[in-house]
């Protein structure tokens, strides 16, 4: 079998390798894109796109709905749930082969099929038209990870699904069982209540969205009362079994079993990394123990050769992060090196949107690291108000003594959006008294970081600080 060589190849073509590719070609190399299924990976294909497509879907009916408290009435809305899937699928094939001529535009070579690693210096790639070798010079692995499914659910029966499958939307169940109130959980839990689902949440843990600090998750959790039928924290699934057309779940709550059958039961209680049979044991790539690559802070691997990034590289599980990582790789390979600083926003898309970067409040307190904490009330924001929307909140996590800010956590609307503005704060090493002092367009959501900023300094326009500071 004759091969072929690469100075790189990237074996997957999610956010991650598909960045990748493009960078370290844009630097004049010659680069092997492999992914066995479409490009774009998981988050363009099964998670990130096609969740966001749904959730804004489905705002629109709860808006309609709302809008009777304006003197707006609509009439009671009627999914065709064939065009919107098709709607959705349409939105992700358009990006997936979009990305396959940028791939072209930009002299990346894309090989379909499975790649396993021969050695450190090769490839075996399974292709239609039959097994390819590769050589190359350096590898990033960006094969990503999968939904967990407990083996004690996997039940063999499609009415468990995943968010794979909860994404494919085959059906808009009367009663529905979420597992895990994590930003899977709580955002595709959203997207079937608004569609008319009657949706109960079990949570293992004390509260939902772990990882933000419980100011932020208040709102959320309380608009998803609203939606929700019940959402139980502290909460276990004892066992599910197949019942008829339903599935019968076993769950201890609040000290007693309960047993309850539903239509459709959504697994989301994490993701797994892809680093079994794809050869691993034919190189120095060694796993920790929960099957994520070990890597440096350059994203190499213990084989020199081979780098990973993205989920398979652990952490946090993001899109961006991979992308980030992408071009810390290639630049570690190939140079220049540029800041490879790295402050990663988390963002959740339920409904109000929740966002923080940095440090948080709660890390702060489990660190014990000083910091001043100031919020500014979404109640005061005359955008918000407008759009009847004031259960947000902007809260700035900072140094005391340089008066720096360290974090920054938003729950509202649009958060998503706004949080890009704390990221370039932090990495940039910004005051906030430069947030202050920096004009914020009028009325915009955006105001709330420069109200917040003022509030710190007591001369907020639009609300009182217990505190007046002096600006260091």
């Amino acid at each position: 079998m004759k091969s072929i060589h690469a100075e790189l190849i990237v074996i997957g073509a999610g956010p991650g390798g598909y960045a990748a590719a493009f960078y370290a070609a844009s630097l004049g190399k010659k680069v092997l894109l492999i992914e066995q299924t479409e490009l774009g990976g998981v988050c363009l294909n099964r998670g990130c796109i096609p969740s966001k497509a749904l959730l804004h879907a489905t705002k629109m009916i709860s808006e309609a709905s709302a809008s009777k408290d304006r003197g707006i009435t609509f009439s009671n809305p009627k999914i065709d749930i064939d065009k919107l899937r098709d709607w959705k699928n349409d939105i992700v094939a358009k990006l997936s082969n979009g990305i396959g001529q940028l791939a072209k535009q930009k002299n990346v070579d894309v090989m379909k099929g499975r790649a396993l690693f021969e050695s450190s210096n090769s490839v075996r790639v399974e292709t239609k038209a039959g097994q390819q070798i590769v050589t190359f010079d350096h590898a990033i692995l960006a094969v990503g990870s999968k939904p967990s499914l407990p083996k004690s659910f996997d039940l063999g029966n499609p009415r468990i699904m995943t968010s794979t499958e909860a994404l494919d939307i085959p059906e808009i169940p009367k009663k529905m069982l979420v597992v895990g109130g994590g930003y899977i959980g709580m955002e595709l839990g959203t997207v079937y209540a608004k569609m008319g689902s009657n949706v109960d949440l079990v949570e293992a843990m004390g509260t939902i969205l772990m990882g933000a600090d419980s100011d932020l998750i208040r709102p959320v959790a309380a608009r998803a009362k609203k939606y929700f039928g019940n959402m139980m924290l502290d909460a276990k699934v004892l066992k599910m079994k197949t019942k008829g057309k339903t599935i019968l779940v076993d769950y201890e709550y609040k000290g007693t079993t309960q047993q309850e059958a539903y239509d459709r039961v959504l697994v989301s209680v994490g993701r797994s990394p892809n680093s079994e049979d794809i050869g691993l044991d034919n190189t120095q790539v060694k796993l920790d123990d929960k099957g994520f690559v070990i890597v440096d802070q350059e994203q190499r691997t213990l084989d020199q050769t081979i780098y990973a990034i993205g989920d398979i590289a652990g952490g946090v599980l993001l899109a961006h992060k991979a992308s980030k990582e992408a071009k810390i790789a290639v630049e570690a390979m190939f140079g220049p090196i540029d800041n490879q600083s790295a402050i990663i926003p988390a963002v959740v898309f339920t409904d109000p949107e929740v966002a923080w970067c940095g440090l948080t409040e709660t890390e702060a307190k489990e660190q014990g690291i000083a910091v001043e904490v100031v919020k500014f009330p979404w109640s005061a924001s005359g955008r918000a108000l407008s759009m009847d929307r004031t259960d947000g909140l902007t809260k700035l996590i900072v140094e005391p003594v340089t008066d720096r800010l360290l974090g920054m956590g938003i729950v509202g609307v649009g958060a998503g959006d706004l949080i890009a503005e704390a990221v370039l704060a932090i990495e940039t090493g910004l005051t906030v008294h430069d947030l202050a002092n920096t004009v914020h367009p009028h009325p915009t959501l955006s105001e709330t970081v420069m109200e917040a900023a003022d509030l710190f300094y007591g001369h907020c326009a639009h609300a009182v600080s217990k505190t007046k500071k002096k600006i260091n």
